[in-house]
């Protein structure tokens, strides 16, 4: 009987010991995360240009609100870099320009020049990559105020979307225009 519980006790301490020590194992390893798994959404519509994006390069964010500041400042000639050999801008208005960088430095000159002191505060921008055509934008909100000579303020809420080529340069925009809010006037106070 006594070898029997010898051996039954020799059993219990060999099956014991006979595992893995999984630190001593894993040591090193890194650890097994599962897929993630996304979702299947069957949207109504199909878009025209792309719903796979991701987000872009962060230095053609920093291009844009360069370009912005030089805007600002009246400075226009120093963002003649930033622009593509051929450029084409669709603004808020329905006018549209094709055509050079120069050409189009020309007329950024000659508009900014019209519109006084102009400030833009910029509300947000994300970078973006449009994962099917391979292709950078940049998306920006921003309130713009332009005071002219007589000091008459304007104010109006843009949303642009800029497009980059491989090489970082700006080649096309389009705009969107909203007027500011108008705060409707305080109620009347109670006597």
């Amino acid at each position: 009987m006594r070898k029997m519980y010898l051996f039954a006790a020799l059993a219990l301490a060999t099956a014991c010991n006979t595992g893995t020590d999984k630190s001593k194992s894993d040591a090193g390893k890194e650890p097994v995360t599962e897929p993630v798994k996304k979702e299947v959404v069957n949207y109504p519509f199909t878009p025209d240009y792309s719903s796979d994006f991701e987000i872009g390069d962060p230095k053609n964010a920093m291009t844009l609100l360069n370009m912005y500041k030089n805007w600002d400042n009246n400075t226009m000639n120093n963002s003649k870099d930033y622009f593509a050999e051929s450029d084409t801008m669709v603004f808020s208005d329905g006018s549209m320009f094709t055509g050079s960088r120069d050409s189009l430095i020309l007329m950024a000159n000659k508009v900014r020049g019209q519109m006084g002191t102009v400030v833009d505060s910029v509300h947000a921008w994300v970078p973006l990559r449009s994962r099917d055509n391979n292709e950078e934008w940049v998306l920006i909100w921003t309130r713009e105020i332009s005071t002219d000579a007589k000091g008459r303020k304007t104010a109006k809420e843009l949303h642009e979307i800029w497009r980059f080529d491989k090489d970082g340069k700006i080649n096309l925009m389009y705009q969107y225009e909203q007027q500011p809010p108008k705060m409707p006037p305080p109620p009347p106070k109670k006597k």
